[in-house]
């Protein structure tokens, strides 16, 4: 038999990490040839996650500063970063019709921690609505975010 790759004696656990990243990625619902806005950004956000958001769409992730249309938006966002509302508000401006917003923030316990009750309020005064909260790494957790419905 012939060697096939690197050998090792246990998992490869910068793979498995990253592989966690990926599958948390891909249940944020994103998929390829997507644009997806990243608000927020700091030295604390989880690297391997905006690595798999990126492998899932082909594409980096751009920043406040886009201008044009976006498919979807992720917002890292801590206890002392503001008014979360504000932050809505400026990802709608480019978002797509029906495009999902993403809020980030630290778990329960960790530093710069946002209550859901926080984020479900902003959420409303902007027109949107929580649809679903799950973990999406060792630090963070995602809600996504909706529009109401409206009439046409």
């Amino acid at each position: 038999m012939g060697h096939r790759g690197k050998e090792g004696n246990g998992p490869d656990v910068s793979s498995t990490a990253d592989d966690a990243a990926t599958h948390a990625a891909a249940r944020l619902g994103f998929e390829s040839g997507q644009v997806i806005q990243e608000l927020g950004y700091d030295d604390d956000v989880d690297e391997a996650l905006r690595a798999g958001l990126e492998a899932t769409t082909g594409s980096a992730l751009v920043d406040e500063d886009y201008d044009d249309v976006t498919d979807g938006a992720v917002i890292w966002f801590r206890d002392d970063d503001g008014d979360l509302t504000d932050a809505l508000v400026d990802a709608m401006t480019v978002l797509e019709d029906n495009g999902p917003i993403w809020v980030f923030v630290p778990k329960a316990g960790r530093r710069g921690h946002v209550p859901h009750s926080d984020i479900e309020e902003a959420a409303t005064t902007s027109g949107l609505h929580a649809m679903t909260t799950f973990s999406v790494g060792p630090d963070w957790s995602a809600t996504r975010l909706a529009t109401r419905g409206r009439g046409k």
